[in-house]
């Protein structure tokens, strides 16, 4: 399962160029339209290292994600963990590292949050996710979204409670709605993030994976977890009203643009919930654009 991103997704920069600002800024703008959008009229102390946390983000995520050997996948994570104590060592070795040394002293990044990401991405490493129970699903997202969204968080000027609970509520939306759509695509991968009790609550078995969408009471049962996002953005919704709006707007730009996703994908005819094709088309680059301006301007 990806982070809270947009499809397609792409491969890191070679490890050459990648601690390179400029570098790091192309690929968040080529793996992630809504979030480079949200993050690029930061200033650029703080937009240089949000896009250092995405850098680091997508890294691990990929290892977890794409490489096929199991002690390979444990190897790559565990070299990230020692990379994350270098950091915080002030011995940081790999360009992404040094990227965030910067970031990490101007802006109170934590290195408890960056040890979060890993062990969600080990989390899936470890092997297929199928039909948690709710509350290792609320763990897993809080560790590789809203963990995510603590670090944002401290980059935009909000480490209070306020900004936390932003980052608490929106990471767990956003991942959740990432869920929802790519249901089919985790599928694939032999993956199900749909909670254990929601499928027995309908009846749904979860192996194989596959088969979940073609159950009579899928439509039913995807709707409810939709349901589950869709309370996520609404505390969002209110704790972003607690914060400064001049300096969470990235955030609120986040929101609006997945809220949209969520609001389009309930919106699919039952027969279509499933149809991969039909939840990719969703909000276009240029809407994210305008969502983007219009909060800025």
């Amino acid at each position: 399962m990806t982070l809270a991103s947009d499809p397609p997704r792409q491969a890191v920069a070679s490890e050459r160029s990648e601690g390179d600002p400029g570098a790091i800024a192309a690929q968040v703008r080529a793996a992630s339209t809504s979030f480079y959008w949200a993050m690029r009229l930061l200033p650029r102390a703080r937009r240089e290292a949000i896009f250092a946390v995405y850098a680091f983000c997508r890294a691990v995520d990929d290892i977890a994600d794409d490489e096929p050997d199991p002690a390979k996948r444990a190897a790559g994570l565990a070299t990230w963990r020692r990379e994350i104590d270098a950091l915080f060592a002030d011995e940081p070795r790999h360009p992404i590292t040094r990227a965030l040394l910067s970031g990490r002293d101007a802006f109170g990044l934590r290195r408890a949050d960056f040890l979060a990401v890993i062990d969600g991405m080990e989390m899936d490493a470890d092997g297929p996710i199928v039909a948690p129970d709710l509350a290792t699903l609320d763990l897993y997202c809080d560790r590789v979204a809203s963990a995510v969204g603590r670090l944002c968080v401290c980059i935009f000027g909000d480490s209070g409670p306020n900004g936390m609970a932003v980052a608490e509520h929106l990471g767990r939306a956003l991942q959740l709605t990432n869920i929802a759509r790519d249901v089919a695509e985790d599928a694939g991968a032999g993956r199900l993030y749909l909670p254990r009790e929601l499928l027995d609550r309908h009846g749904v078995p979860a192996r194989p994976p596959e088969g979940v969408m073609r159950h009579p009471a899928y439509p039913r049962l995807w709707r409810e977890f939709a349901g589950m996002a869709q309370e996520r953005f609404a505390l969002a919704d209110r704790a972003l009203a607690r914060c400064p709006r001049s300096l969470m707007r990235p955030a609120r730009i986040m929101m609006e643009v997945y809220r949209l996703n969520l609001k389009r994908l309930m919106a699919l005819p039952d027969g279509t919930i499933a149809d991969p094709a039909a939840s990719k088309r969703l909000v276009g680059k240029r809407e994210m654009l305008a969502v983007a301006l219009r909060n800025f301007f």
